[in-house]
């Protein structure tokens, strides 16, 4: 199992910058969305035959 690029970031924010955090994760939010599930994590249904 492996992480895609773009679903894992780091960034150094200190406890004062508040408007940072909130641009970091707002960044970082939008990214995973526009990357879609992944498909190691989604659950499909078994087929009924």
């Amino acid at each position: 199992m492996g992480i895609e690029p773009g679903r894992l970031h780091f960034s150094w924010i200190s406890s004062a910058e508040a408007t940072k955090f909130v641009d970091v994760v707002t960044q970082v939010t939008d990214a995973v969305r526009a990357l879609g599930p992944h498909e190691n994590f989604v659950k499909h249904m078994p087929k009924v035959a």
